[in-house]
């Protein structure tokens, strides 16, 4: 018998957003697996640290911080050749994904690897789209209206279409991009009907208008 993969939406920050089906599985694990950013200390690891068995085995991967996708794409392999060998031995391995595992989770990554050898489990959690929704007592959608969902990075002329003629937006993975998409909204005159966003859920989380939003 082979273990199960199993991964875990941690949510957006706030440990006591956590579902009861990801904080039994976090607790009972024997091998947690989680991706960090350049070396960097992983978000994901911090929401869910006291619930972390002592003397668990932990594997970790350690991307880039590059918009190129090959070494990614290495590190990937690798995480998932590592988490192979414990399923192989029969021991379930928990991985963490902050936000939502299959809504731009890393985990998806792993699991397109893995799915084809291995059982594959899926704790979904609390995003932050609803999230910074929450925060902002925004409504999102009511009634027939769609939602759009835009990552920060992408092209102008991409965001500026995808927004056009959209109900409701929401605009993720912002970072070093909000100069740019903040200047694509103000052009398209929908500056005051938007809303920024930060730290959804944690004790320094930010909610402005974006026209009040920080410049970094």
């Amino acid at each position: 018998m082979t273990g199960r993969l199993i991964g875990v939406g941690v949510g957006p920050g706030a440990a006591d957003l956590l579902t009861l089906r990801a904080a039994q599985a976090i607790s009972g694990a024997a091998v947690i697996a989680y991706p960090t950013l350049a070396g960097a200390a992983s978000f994901a690891r911090g929401i869910v640290a006291d619930l972390m068995p002592e003397g668990c085995e932990e594997i970790v991967m350690d991307l880039p911080m590059t918009r190129d996708r090959a070494p990614a794409q290495a590190v990937y392999d690798d995480g998932a050749a590592r988490i192979a060998g414990v399923l192989e031995q029969g021991c379930d391995v928990v991985c963490l994904c902050e936000g939502v595992p299959l809504f731009y989770g890393s985990f998806m990554y792993l699991m397109a690897r893995l799915r084809g050898r291995f059982a594959v489990e899926v704790v979904p959690g609390v995003t932050s789209v609803t999230a910074c929704a929450a925060a902002a007592r925004m409504p999102l959608v009511a009634r027939d209206e769609g939602l759009v969902v835009v990552p920060g990075p992408v092209a102008d002329d991409v965001l500026r279409a995808r927004i056009d003629g959209a109900e409701s937006v929401a605009i993720m993975k912002v970072g070093r991009h909000l100069g740019r998409i903040r200047a694509v909204i103000d052009a398209m005159g929908l500056t005051d009907r938007a809303v920024f966003v930060a730290r959804a859920s944690l004790p320094d989380q930010v909610v402005v208008p974006l026209a009040g939003a920080p410049d970094e």
